[in-house]
């Protein structure tokens, strides 16, 4: 986490207007209550077009198999330092398929041992769009597996994960209660 406290509060049930408890109900309900949500119920109709366009990456319409849409997500938000990114997509990550062995082999991008190759590649091509904002012409060819559904799918959602972790460690969004803290990315 980069700073200990938000910087923006979460709102309370108190807080929430009528358009923001209407962008929150489209939520699950264990879901209503995340830090995440409720911090950018401060503008509902920028939570609305949000979750819209995150239920779109996150669903299976997203051509990316959910495993390897956790893997980008995954390092996008460690190569963000996004803690509350991190910590709430290893959960998701677990349930896609990530091993433990796999989630700790993230952190060290494309060049950790056991990778298969279109592993590596996205976990190049994730390197690359987070500091360059561009595929190189070697991981655009490496990523041919994907298909070019595949590859435009993998911008978008490094994309959006690179703008959910710029809101979530510039407006000091703190971890749930059922979040676990990682060292490597506290502050």
């Amino acid at each position: 986490m980069r700073l200990p406290a938000p910087r923006i509060a979460p709102l309370t049930d108190a807080e929430l207007g009528p358009e923001a408890q209407a962008a929150l109900a489209s939520l699950p309900a264990f879901a209503q209550a995340y830090n995440i949500f409720r911090t950018q119920a401060h503008k509902p109709a920028a939570l609305k077009a949000f979750l819209a366009w995150g239920n779109y990456i996150l669903s299976p319409a997203n051509s990316l198999p959910a495993r390897t849409r956790e893997l980008a997500i995954l390092r996008t938000g460690f190569l963000c330092k996004a803690g509350y990114e991190w910590a709430q997509h290893v959960l998701i990550g677990r349930q896609a398929g990530l091993t433990g062995d796999e989630i700790a082999a993230i952190k060290q991008g494309a060049q950790a041992p056991g990778w298969s190759a279109i592993d590596a590649a996205i976990l190049a091509a994730c390197d690359e769009l987070v500091r360059s904002h561009f595929i190189s012409d070697k991981t655009w060819a490496a990523l041919a597996p994907l298909g070019d559904e595949g590859r435009i799918d993998l911008v978008y959602t490094v994309g959006q994960y690179t703008q959910v972790s710029m809101l979530l460690n510039s407006a000091g969004v703190q971890l749930d209660a059922v979040l676990t803290a990682d060292p490597d990315l506290t502050a």
